[in-house]
């Protein structure tokens, strides 16, 4: 009997357990109740262990390179460690090991009840594993990888071993597909990481992976891909690579630190080369004069004909009679920009083709009467929510959401990313909104100085009326200058820190960084306007990217931080 209970343990069939880990009804008036609670309990271990097994057989066919490598693992631990405790048990039945043979003849099931007591809880478990990945396939690498480490944090230390060991075998084929992308730009047809645009999918990242870190991934494998499908004269040295790998190979993404390190430096390593082979300074230079004039406002006169043109078209779109022209799309507002540019510095400037509005909320339409008659109640709940509210300034410009995209060719695009840009559209909005701020309330003094002026030509010298007319009207003429008054200043005080203090230094600083190591004479005080928009230019040794680091997002970073 004993040997049929340990061949029931190793995965066999047999009459003892006919259908599940009950006894077979001829075999129990046989035995005592202890007898048979313990082999019920050992028909339950083995049980588990047959299901498991099924089941990791059965998903080590799935498609998914990560599932496979997790089965593996799983069937090397059982083998391992399951297995060699059945074989193990029965050696030291057939030696008479003291420890399992009473009196050395007498073997009791208790005694191998308590061996294999310790593979309750992790057979559960795994068992619960397999569930899971069976019901809910197809796996991608991120969530499997986060649900494992997430079960690994447990006080049971077998469950948590076994599940370390799993985890890190999915890491390592993991750490395979991302050394291929980063390292070789190459994408597998199976369970790829990115896409053909080199934008990481969805699941194909676990979430310790920080997003600073998903975003070098995404930056590298891009860079590394665009270079080699390009055909560059120049590509990426064998030593570089050979020490990329070599440093992925070193660290897995649970440990986050060490992983955010390497791919920073990995990140730096091929920024460097990229800096020094691929991206010219001419290139830089003319991106950074062009978002600094356009994003940053640094070309003063065409920010404020910009400002009166998409007036203009709103007053010619928004309050004719219905048709087709009445509402403003996006091409409108790329056209306005042209007109905008014409007279100005702009004008003949080849970076202004890179600038396209976009309206995120489709086109701008005039509001029925009955809409803009109705005002709907807000309580105080409402109200004090939409104060903590984050404004993002840029429905100010033309009364509904509108962002200035700026398109990025070869090889900028390895230089200046999606996020850069979304921190310049974000700056111009706010710039913008300050400087349309300022501009309508000096419309406003103009307007009250033409009105007083219409008046006088009625009352002449005095305000006319009784002298309780006189002096009401006085105070209110004295309240409402001051109030423009107020405003006047404050918002030309806050343009001029903003453009003075904060933009046009930053700018410099920046501009001296780049030419730093170019041999040219640095940057003195720059004018916004024709002087600006002309582009520096050096020669020598270009700088490399370490010294210039995240030069696209140093000014819009330094202004947000300063303000």
């Amino acid at each position: 009997m004993i040997a049929e209970v340990l061949l029931v343990l190793a995965g066999h069939s047999s009459s003892l357990f006919p259908t599940d880990h009950t006894i077979n009804p001829a075999f129990a008036p046989l035995l005592h109740p202890g007898e048979q609670q313990c082999l019920e309990a050992l028909g339950l271990v083995a049980l588990r262990y047959r299901k498991i097994k099924n089941a990791s057989n059965e998903l080590s066919r799935s498609s998914s390179r990560y599932v496979s490598a997790l089965c593996a693992t799983l069937k090397k631990i059982l083998k391992d460690e399951y297995e060699n405790l059945v074989v193990e048990t029965e050696a030291k039945i057939l030696q008479r090991d003291s420890s399992l043979v009473a009196g050395g003849s007498y073997v009791p099931i208790s005694s191998i009840r308590a061996t294999f007591a310790e593979w309750d809880a992790p057979l559960v478990a795994l068992g619960a594993l397999m569930e899971d990945l069976q019901t809910n396939q197809p796996w991608r690498p991120g969530p499997l990888i986060d649900l494992l480490l997430s079960r690994s944090q447990t006080g049971i230390h077998r469950i948590a071993s076994i599940y370390v060991r799993l985890c890190e075998a999915v890491q390592r084929v993991w750490v395979t597909q991302l050394q291929a992308f980063m390292i070789h730009g190459s994408l597998s047809d199976k369970d790829p990481l990115a896409s053909s645009d080199y934008s990481l999918l969805e699941g194909s990242m676990p979430g310790c992976v920080s997003a600073q870190s998903r975003e070098s991934i995404s930056y590298v494998g891009r860079a590394v891909g665009t270079v080699k499908a390009a055909r560059w004269e120049k590509q990426f040295p064998r030593t570089v690579a050979v020490e990329h790998s070599r440093l992925l190979d070193s660290v897995l993404p649970q440990a986050q630190y060490d992983f955010d390190r390497v791919v920073a430096d990995i990140r730096t390593s091929v920024s460097e080369w990229l800096w020094l082979n691929v991206l010219t300074y001419r290139d830089v230079d003319e991106a950074l004069d062009s978002l600094a004039n356009y994003f940053l406002l640094r070309n003063g006169e065409f920010t404020l004909s910009l400002i009166r043109e998409i007036e203009r078209l709103k007053i010619s779109r928004l309050t004719g009679r219905a048709g087709s022209s009445t509402m403003i799309r996006e091409q409108d507002m790329h056209l306005a920009l042209l007109r905008a540019s014409l007279g100005t510095t702009a004008q003949h400037d080849p970076s202004l083709s890179h600038l396209r509005f976009k309206l995120p909320s489709g086109p701008l339409r005039p509001l029925l009467p009955s809409l803009a008659a109705t005002q709907p109640h807000r309580d105080a709940a409402s109200l004090s929510a939409a104060a903590t509210e984050i404004t993002a300034f840029d429905d100010l410009l033309l009364g509904t959401p509108l962002v200035l995209n700026y398109t990025v060719a070869w090889p900028l695009d390895l230089f200046l990313h999606a996020s850069d840009l979304q921190v310049y559209a974000a700056l111009f909005s706010y710039l913008s909104a300050l400087r349309k701020s300022h501009t309508r309330i000096h419309t406003c003094w103009a307007s009250i100085s033409n009105a007083q002026r219409a008046r006088r030509r009625w009352t002449g010298l005095g305000e006319g009326g009784t002298v309780e007319d006189l002096e009401v009207r006085s105070e209110l003429l004295r309240c409402g200058w001051g109030v423009v008054r107020a405003m006047t200043w404050f918002l030309g005080t806050v343009l001029e820190y903003v453009m003075t203090d904060v933009i046009d230094v930053e700018f410099r600083r920046l501009k001296n960084l780049l030419l730093d190591k170019t041999g040219a004479k640095p940057l003195g005080r720059q004018l916004t306007g024709a002087q600006s928009g002309q582009s520096m230019r050096g020669d020598g040794v270009e700088p490399t990217l370490s010294q210039s680091s995240s030069t696209a997002t140093a000014l819009s970073a330094s202004a947000w931080r300063d303000w």
